[in-house]
C-alpha cells in the first residue's frame, strides 16, 4: 500500500528542548491515520509502494461480522466509561525505507520558514538521534537510521484511530518512532504498543451485530388489553465475531472477539402498558432463542415474554425498542485473552394498538 502524503511523519518545530540540565523530548505525532485502519472488512494484509518505493506493510485487518469500510459497528457499551483505544504504537517501516522517509521528511522541515534557533537545533537534534546515535533518558540513539539492521526488525510509530472523534485523544501518541527487533516486544514503557487486547478493542469497535427484528403476535395490530407475545428464534438469535489482526515481517498478532446475546428488553413506548415479565427483561432460553412463539388457544394465557398495551395508539403507533444485550469476551495470540463489556443493540419496531369494538344488538 502507497504511504501517502497525509500518512507522513511529522516533525514538531520544539521536538527537542533543553530543559535546566536535561534534553527532554517533546515528540512529535504521528498524525496519519493507523496504516490500512480505513480499509474494509477483509482487507488483504500485504504492502505497497509509492514511488520512493517505500513500503508500509502494518495494516489492521479486520474480517467476521464487522462493519462496511472500516467504519464503526453498531454496538453500544453498555459500560459508559468504556472506550476503545485513541491511538496506538505499531511497526512502521523497516530500517532503510525509514531513512529514506525520516530523513526526507526533516529536510523539507528544515528548509521551511522559521526553522532558526530552537526550532532548527530540535531538528538537529532528531536527526542526530536517527543518524548519529544521539541519546537521552530512556531514548538510545541509532546508527545511520539502523540501516545495519534492516530485515531484522521495524521502526514503530504512534498511529490515530480514525473513529476517535476527540482530536487531543487521538493524536495523543506522541513518541518519536522507535525499533523493536523481530519477535520482541516493545519496552514496556510503551504502555499504548499495539498488543492483541488493544486488537479485541479494535474488533469491538467495529463488529456489526444482526440487524434482528423482534417476532410479535399479533403481528399487523395488536388490541388494548390483550397480551402481545414476543420472542426470537435461535436461527436468528446467534452469537458473532469479529477478528481484528496485524501480520508484518517478524511480528504477527490477532484477536477475535465474540458477542454471545443474552436477554431481551422491551420498552412499550408507552408509559400505559405492561411488560412480561415486569421488568421487561426476556431471558434466553436453554435452546438460546428468547420468549416463546404464540400458538394457536394461547390468547388468554400469559406470554414468558411480551407486552399488554392499555390505551389505543390511535391514528399512530408506539415504537416498541426492543435492545439486546450482548456478553462480549475475546481470545488472542500467545493464549490472551478475557472479557470486554457487556454490548446493547436497539432496534425500534411500530406497533398499532386498536381498541376492541363492541357490536351492541
Amino acid at each position: 500500500m502507497p504511504v501517502t502524503r497525509s500518512r507522513r511523519v511529522f516533525i514538531g518545530a520544539t521536538a527537542l528542548a533543553w530543559t535546566l540540565s536535561a534534553l527532554v523530548l517533546a515528540g512529535p505525532a504521528y498524525a496519519g491515520k493507523p496504516v490500512g485502519s480505513d480499509e474494509g472488512a477483509n482487507t488483504a494484509q500485504t504492502g505497497g509502494g509509492n514511488e520512493d518505493g517505500i513500503y508500509a506493510a502494518a495494516r489492521i485487518q479486520y474480517s467476521g461480522s464487522v462493519a462496511d469500510d472500516g467504519g464503526t459497528g453498531n454496538v453500544t457499551s453498555a459500560d459508559v466509561n468504556w472506550n476503545p483505544p485513541p491511538c496506538w504504537y505499531a511497526p512502521y517501516l523497516g530500517a532503510k525505507d525509514f531513512k529514506r522517509k525520516m530523513s526526507a521528511d526533516l529536510e523539507e522541515t528544515a528548509s521551511g520558514p522559521g526553522m532558526a534557533g530552537h526550532a532548527g537545533s530540535a531538528i538537529g537534534q532528531t536527526k542526530a538521534h536517527y543518524a548519529d546515535e544521539f541519546s537521552w533518558g530512556d531514548n538510545p540513539g541509532y546508527k545511520d537510521y539502523n540501516v545495519a539492521k534492516d530485515g531484522e526488525g521495524m521502526f514503530w510509530a504512534g498511529v490515530e484511530n480514525p473513529n476517535e472523534p476527540d482530536v487531543l485523544k487521538r493524536s495523543s501518541c506522541t513518541d518519536l518512532p522507535f525499533w523493536v527487533d523481530n519477535g520482541e516486544a516493545p519496552p514496556p514503557r510503551y504502555e499504548q504498543a499495539i498488543t492483541p487486547e488493544i486488537l479485541a478493542a479494535l474488533a469491538y469497535q467495529h463488529m456489526q451485530l444482526p440487524d434482528t427484528e423482534v417476532t410479535l403476535a399479533p403481528a399487523e395490530a395488536t388490541k388494548v388489553n390483550l397480551p402481545t407475545w414476543a420472542w426470537l428464534d435461535k436461527a436468528d438469535f446467534h452469537e458473532v465475531q469479529a477478528t481484528a489482526a496485524i501480520d508484518v515481517p517478524g511480528f504477527a498478532i490477532q484477536a477475535t472477539t465474540t458477542a454471545k446475546p443474552v436477554s431481551l428488553k422491551l420498552e412499550p413506548g408507552t408509559s400505559d402498558a405492561e411488560t412480561y415479565p415486569a421488568s421487561g427483561e426476556c431471558a434466553i432460553n436453554a435452546d438460546g432463542s428468547i420468549g416463546e412463539p404464540y400458538a394457536k388457544g394461547k390468547a388468554d394465557q400469559t406470554p414468558p415474554c411480551g407486552i399488554k398495551y392499555l390505551h389505543s395508539s390511535g391514528e399512530g403507533t408506539f415504537d416498541l425498542q426492543a435492545t439486546i444485550t450482548w456478553e462480549i469476551a475475546w481470545t488472542g495470540t500467545g493464549g490472551a485473552g478475557g472479557d470486554l463489556p457487556d454490548g446493547t443493540f436497539e432496534n425500534a419496531q411500530a406497533v398499532t394498538v386498536q381498541e376492541i369494538q363492541a357490536v351492541n344488538r
